[in-house]
């Protein structure tokens, strides 16, 4: 169909445009149509996104939050200043290019690599699962070559000497997002994928793509809403949190469940579940098949849990101490009201075990100790000295910023904040990869429960959240001794509850080493088991998926790399062991309970109303949105009351023996 130069190759200005068929006309004409559309689109979209910066949208993040420039100057100065350093690292860097140059030529003219790769991506890197990354010697040296690079960069940011500890790991952190962001994967035409969509459909994946990036800048009100799944897949009430029970009672902070029994006989003593309140409590009861709550009222427990409000403005000033008197205490008060028992197995997830931490020892300092006769954490620290890249997060900078946009939301944090910096910890996963399939792919994302919860979001009123931020991460106040709350100085190691501490191996919100500095400051027993996988998976997982494995060390050594080395490896999941040990404290078989057999009535049916409320309800979310009206069958306890026991002796049993050690 063309006229050839005498170099051989098509010129464009002989090409024979009039020889081409009707099918090729029909595939020009929509490719380009597409980028056409594609072009005027992001035209309008760039535009969209200049007005918001040039008007200062106070709702969004500074340009450089983290003010991390002096950080940069002061590692790189660093650099610069250690030539041996940098000649080492050069010296590998082209070390590495002439094994890649050398692999790449033989594979061009149609030979074997005779060697291994010159670098090869981490583990678990799923940026690289497309054939093309290794069989093409195009992409397969793009990829080697981005990777030296970054090794390069991280190398020398890992290795300088002479920065403490905490500026080092901040500038780490952010030299790893910033290489992430520039990875070949990200680029159209740079990714094979891309590349291969994008003939296939003419083009119709960018427009598409474009399509769903304007939808998301849209969603978010001009900042990115990064869609993770599909929103309409599933339904609250009826495809997750489904498990029967019924709200006992509930006030401003929120709503008490009590749970069906599944048996005909229940231990004695209640468990008490504190989910976290920047989550809704759902992941405990997804589905059916892995919910938590429903496994443990098959193993015979009476089961409480808090669903936190969503809170919108006019809870702006609730604190730390608030969540503690009107959550943990109020739901002792009912569930006393519920069973007549006046002690409780008590259960902390994530930032909820904080709470519970603090008031094991606001109880001990009341000679109330006994209102929770076991306390079980998971996920959860008390001693954030080892918090991870979290830390980054938290100076006097980063604070005012997180304030400053609070104070644009009318005192509130919303709930996409929170996520977004969750989602930092792991930008491949939970950033990138949904870049490439929602805008360079164009594709829809899927319908996933776990990432339907993890859309699901929840604000934090200013005052708790500052609070927090301030005494517990900044400057680590609880495990120092130095928290004051109540008129007490919280003293953990006071405390003689007895404590099962889960961590899990692959957690990046509340590292492994971080939990376990907790389990070494209480001053009774204290279990520390540590789990597979992450902050969700390695705390729900059911026993029927025969998934992962734990581990156990009855020994508390003063490390966590000798707690390993000491530990012994299980298979499954260790909701069993667990089990066990709560049955060792939780009493004698009684007849199964009946939300509504004691003295609460019922308000309605599990999972409640908190649970309901959408972080992105315009009613809800907006200043000056009105309280909740509490439902009058809610019985009122007065505000940050002491718990008051009845005077009955307290049942202390010894723990069973681990069986599976």
């Amino acid at each position: 169909m063309s006229e050839k130069t005498g170099k051989g190759k098509s010129d464009p200005a002989q090409f024979d445009w009039a020889n081409l068929s009707g099918k090729e006309l029909e595939t020009l004409e929509h490719l380009s149509r597409n980028l056409m559309q594609t072009s005027l689109k992001s035209q309008r979209l760039m535009s969209d996104v200049m007005r918001k910066a040039l008007e200062g949208d106070p709702v969004l993040p500074n340009a450089d939050p983290f003010h991390s420039a002096p950080e940069f100057q002061e590692v790189w100065n660093k650099i610069a200043g250690q030539p041996d350093l940098m000649m080492r690292a050069q010296a590998d860097l082209m070390k590495g290019y002439i094994d890649l140059w050398s692999n790449t030529t033989k594979r061009m003219m149609g030979g074997p690599a005779d060697s291994k790769p010159a670098i090869e991506p981490e583990p678990g890197d799923k940026r690289w699962r497309s054939a093309d990354w290794s069989e093409n010697p195009v992409f397969d040296a793009l990829k080697q070559s981005y990777l030296l690079n970054q090794h390069f960069m991280m190398g020398l940011v890992g290795s300088v000497d002479g920065v403490d500890e905490r500026t080092k790991r901040k500038v780490e952190f952010l030299t790893r997002m910033m290489t992430d962001a520039l990875s070949p994967t990200n680029f159209a035409l740079t990714n094979p994928d891309v590349l291969r969509e994008t003939m296939q459909s003419q083009g119709e994946n960018l427009t598409q793509g474009l399509e769903n990036l304007i939808d998301d800048l849209m969603a978010g009100d001009g900042r990115l809403a990064l869609s993770q799944t599909d929103m309409n897949g599933f339904e609250v009430g009826k495809d997750m949190a489904t498990a029967p029970g019924e709200v006992v009672f509930e006030n401003d902070l929120m709503e008490l469940i009590q749970y069906a029994p599944a048996t005909e006989t229940v231990k004695a003593r209640p468990l008490l579940i504190a989910p976290p309140w920047i989550n809704k409590f759902y992941i405990m009861d997804l589905r059916e098949k892995n919910s938590m709550i429903r496994w443990l009222t098959q193993q015979g427990f009476t089961v409480f849990l808090i669903s936190w409000v969503n809170p919108g403005p006019e809870l702006k000033d609730k604190t730390f101490e608030d969540y503690m008197h009107e959550g943990l205490f109020a739901a002792l008060h009912a569930i006393e009201a519920a069973t007549g028992e006046t002690s409780v197995n008590a259960v902390g997830y994530c930032v909820a075990g904080t709470l519970l931490s603090s008031a094991l020892a606001w109880l001990e300092a009341e000679g109330q100790s006994d209102r929770i006769a076991s306390a079980t954490f998971f996920a959860a620290q008390s001693d954030f000295e080892k918090a991870g890249d979290l830390l980054i997060f938290i100076d006097d900078i980063w604070l005012k910023e997180i304030e400053r946009i609070m104070d644009s939301q009318g005192g509130v944090l919303d709930g996409r904040s929170m996520a977004d910096t969750f989602n930092l910890l792991r930008s491949n996963d939970l950033v990138w990869s949904f870049v490439v399939n929602n805008y360079l792919l164009g594709r829809q994302p899927q319908a996933f429960d776990l990432l339907f919860w993890n859309a699901d979001q929840t604000r934090m009123p200013k005052a708790l959240h500052l609070w927090y931020l301030d005494n517990f991460y900044k400057n680590n106040r609880l495990a120092k001794g130095e928290l004051e709350m109540g008129g007490h100085r919280l003293d953990l190691g006071a405390v003689k509850t007895p404590v099962y501490i889960q961590a899990s191996r692959d957690d990046h919100i509340a590292p492994y080493p971080s939990v376990y500095r907790a389990a070494r400051l209480y001053g009774g027993e204290a279990r520390f088991m540590m789990a597979g996988s992450g902050h969700i998976a390695g705390v729900i997982n059911h026993p029927d998926a025969k998934k992962y494995q734990y581990w156990t060390n009855d020994a508390l050594p003063e490390t966590v790399e000798a707690w390993i080395d000491g530990a012994v490896e299980h298979p499954g999941s260790w909701w069993g062991d667990w089990r066990d040990w709560l049955y060792a404290r939780s009493g004698e078989d009684v007849p199964a309970r009946t939300p509504g057999d004691g003295k609460l009535k019922l308000i309605r049916k599990a999972p409640g109303r908190n649970v309901m409320v959408r972080s992105d309800d315009a009613d809800t979310a907006k200043p000056g949105a009105k309280a909740k009206a509490k439902s009058e069958a809610s019985p009122k306890p007065e505000a940050k009351s002491t718990p008051k026991p009845k005077a009955k002796p307290k049942t202390k049993s010894k723990p069973k023996a681990d069986r599976s050690a």
